[in-house]
Order: structure tokens, then sequence, then C-alpha cells
């Protein structure tokens, strides 16, 4: 049973059979905007981009894992690939942009996982069709276990907001956690996500 995921909520990484968890999925989707006129109803592409940033334990970030590097240096982080559109069909119920964290392969020195979400052209959240975020257990083709839902459509905060930071994975006593921050910003740019991340919330 997945968990809806509340602002603030931190949620241990651990399976349904108590193992915990090594790998997780932070998959995001979202629908092409519907724009009516006199000549009938068109759609308007939307760029969401989901970015991870690793921090060290002085708070400094190391490396970001977004459309424009798809990879850690180790590989232990990874990104599907830019979605430019969203789903122009309606919800295909598939993530349109996946980051996969391999926590036995992250570097030793990395403390804190962020999850952080910007709209490229600055399509306001509050305008987007069904913008969701699940974390799960799995790979991006294969979805094995759901453990958390976040669901930012629906949410009336994000009005008038163009970045959030969906959550950040830490790490305590050598276990990694997760804490559901799910805050809008008042960010234009990935550079100011990552500054409001590591002034806010590590």
């Amino acid at each position: 049973m997945a968990i809806n995921l509340q602002k603030g909520q931190r949620i241990n990484l651990t399976k349904e059979n108590g193992s915990a968890l090594t790998q997780a999925c932070v998959g995001i989707n979202w629908g092409a905007i519907e724009k009516k006129g006199f000549f009938g109803t068109k759609k308007e592409a939307v760029d969401l981009d989901g970015s991870c940033i690793l921090y060290d334990s002085n708070k400094n970030a190391t490396e970001v894992i977004y459309f424009g590097n798809l990879k850690s240096k180790n590989g232990s982080v990874k990104h599907s690939g830019d979605d430019l559109t969203g789903d122009v069909d309606g919800d295909d119920g598939l993530d349109n942009e996946v980051i996969t964290v391999d926590f036995s392969q992250l570097d030793a020195s990395v403390e804190h996982v962020a999850m952080v979400l910007n709209s490229y052209r600055g399509q306001d959240f509050g305008t987007i069709p069904f913008a969701s975020i699940r974390i799960y257990e799995g790979s991006p083709k294969n979805v094995r276990e759901v453990f958390a839902k976040y669901d930012i459509a629906n949410d009336a905060s994000f009005k008038g907001h163009v970045s959030m930071v969906m959550g950040v994975f830490y790490k305590r006593n050598g276990e990694w956690k997760f804490n559901a921050i799910g805050d809008p910003t008042a960010d234009k740019k990935l550079e100011e996500t990552i500054k409001t991340v590591q002034q806010k919330y590590l």
C-alpha cells in the first residue's frame, strides 16, 4: 500500500518484507496544457525538469544530475532523459521522467540526495494537469512496489510557482531515510533551487 506523503513527513526506506531499500526511483508524471480558443482546443507542451543534487556533509553540492547531465560520475544516479512536452493525449499512467538512485553505489561522502522540480518554460504548476510524483522500488520500466506518492496537481499551494523541492534522501547512522518536503519555492531556475535546498532543507 502506497503512503500519501504529507509535507514534512519522514519515512524509512524499508520494504514490506522488512529489508532496507537499496535502490529507489523517483518518477514524475504530467500532462500538456489544454488551451481553448476560437478554433477549438489545442495542446501546449509542458517541459518539467526533475533534477537530483548530491550534497556532502558540509552541505556542498558535489554533483547535479539533470537533463544536461544524465548520470553521476560513478553511475549511482541516473536520469531517464528530458521530456519536453508532457502527455499530450491524457494521462497514460507512465512517468515522463525518472531518476534512479542506487544507495549502495553512492560515494561515501554523499550525505543528502535532494530531488527538485523546475518548470523550464516558466509554466505555473497550478496550470499543469495531473502533475504527480511517486517513489518506488524497481526500474523506470519495472515498477515493483510503490511505497510513496505525492500529488502536486491538486495542491493549491503550488499555484503561481515554477519550482519546488520534492524531497531529500538523507543518511543517518548508515541508513537512508526520506524527508517529503513538497515545498514550492520562489526560484526561477535550477541553479537557484540548488542554493535554496542548501540553505533551508539540509
